[in-house]
């Protein structure tokens, strides 16, 4: 496994045509390239973010046919990186889309992909529920992936509420943690940095959480502060809520050994029974 993985985190404000995506797309693999990195990881969304249900069904495809996959295989293997595509949406079998995620070698091979398990349907105070599962279907696999840099966990935005499933990625090795987000303003200003550290923390992992950002062409508006966080909790690197940006740094991944060494929980973990205690079992209650 490596010692270290050079990683160049991606922040956007995407676009609701694939054209302008892709753009984006490799003007940030060629910076990445550029500053010698050897991933690359965009934001949920990063392919395509339109609300508008007619304008959107006539763009979404499939896989195989989606141009922003594409692009993310094209500079893949142009620059020789690994890429995070973030997410893009996708047709699934029943009409509805799966938001799509795929993780692509220096080759420009598919090797891993992931649809968003937990879907953000949330009713929040003041602001019209949203219901994700209307135009989305749920994936229903958790996906570990084996790299130089040692097993890779994949989930989207909404996934990071759900901390057994960061648990079950510990688990299994996971280095990394992948969480690309496209969080609204008022649960990533309450939510979105305690939670992701949270999980960096109780597994020991590093958690990269490249995100969207500020008004979007659809009307939509994002928290940013795309944010790499250490195995020991720490802020590595964090884009700020206000504008795109891109930036690169190392992370050792001994910091994993390490952090999981001094505090064990993984291996502290132990089976429990569980007791709950109903009225009619409790004697002698003073009233």
């Amino acid at each position: 496994m490596s010692e270290t993985l050079r990683v160049s985190m991606v922040q956007m404000t995407s676009h609701n045509t694939y054209a302008q995506n892709v753009k984006t797309l490799r003007a940030a693999a060629q910076k990445a390239s550029d500053e010698d990195a050897e991933m690359l990881a965009l934001p949920e969304a990063a392919g395509l973010m339109d609300r508008d249900k007619e304008h959107a069904r006539a763009q979404i495809t499939t896989e195989d046919a989606d141009p922003y996959i594409a692009g993310c295989r094209e500079v893949a293997a142009k620059h020789s990186i690994w890429v995070h595509s973030g997410s893009s949406p996708v047709k699934s079998h029943d009409g509805r889309y799966l938001n799509h995620t795929v993780l692509i070698a220096p080759t420009g091979e598919i090797v891993a992909r992931y649809d968003k398990v937990h879907l953000f349907d949330v009713f929040l105070e003041g602001r019209k529920a949203t219901g994700e599962s209307a135009r989305y279907a749920p994936g229903n696999e958790a996906v570990v992936v084996d790299s130089p840099f040692g097993p890779l966990g994949l989930s989207i935005c909404y996934d990071l509420r759900f901390p057994h499933l960061y648990r079950e990625y510990a688990l299994a090795g996971s280095t990394v943690l992948f969480i690309p987000s496209a969080f609204t303003v008022p649960t990533g200003r309450a939510h979105w940095e305690i939670l992701l550290r949270a999980r960096a923390i109780e597994n020991g992992a590093y958690v990269i959480a490249a995100a969207q950002v500020g008004k979007h062409a659809d009307g939509r508006v994002t928290w940013g502060h795309s944010i790499i966080i250490s195995p020991w909790g720490e802020v590595i690197a964090d884009l700020g809520g206000d504008a795109e940006g891109q930036v690169t740094v190392d992370l050792p991944l001994v910091a994993v050994t390490s952090a999981r060494q001094q505090i064990p929980n993984l291996r502290n973990a132990r089976d429990y029974s569980f007791r709950h205690i109903k009225p009619d079992e409790i004697h002698n209650v003073t009233q």
